[in-house]
């Protein structure tokens, strides 16, 4: 059964990171992390705020993004962006089971390129004035919507 993941890129935030693995242990999907990182992924920081939930997600760490790329492009998954810069809400959107999630560095989004190989752009509304959100708060209120949508498979 294919599941749906979440790709962090270039995450800068331990604890953000390890909270995302927590969630990802507790509702059964699994976690991309395109690299480098801004902290050691071993970092005492990323243990204390995954807990013990770490020995259950399904975790793949990718030393590139072209990497990240061509172990994608063997799945044939879509990769949906979640970008303050998209014009299409979350909501709006019809996710799929195979569906990668990707979020962007807390501190700089993602690169263009990066935004260009996206297969869709999709947006979490706010209130004018506001830069963002959380990155793990975006993560699971995404995720909650893509797995609402695929029945929790």
């Amino acid at each position: 059964m294919t599941q749906i993941r979440i790709a962090l890129y270039q995450p800068d935030i331990a604890g953000n990171t390890g909270t995302i693995l927590r969630l990802a242990a507790c509702l059964g999907f699994g976690v991309d992390i395109i690299e480098p990182a801004g902290f050691d992924i071993s970092d005492r920081n990323l243990k204390r705020a995954g807990m013990d939930y770490l020995a259950s997600v399904s975790l793949a760490r990718h030393v590139t993004f072209d990497r990240f790329e061509e172990w994608r492009s063997t799945t044939a998954r879509r990769l949906v962006l979640a970008s303050t810069k998209a014009a299409g809400r979350y909501t709006d959107f019809a996710f799929r089971p195979d569906d990668i999630l990707l979020f962007g560095r807390e501190s700089a989004g993602v690169p263009d390129a990066v935004h260009d190989k996206s297969d869709a752009r999709l947006l979490i509304p706010m209130v004018e004035g506001q830069r963002s959100l959380n990155i793990a708060m975006s993560a699971a209120m995404m995720t909650g919507e893509a797995l609402r949508q695929t029945g929790f498979d």
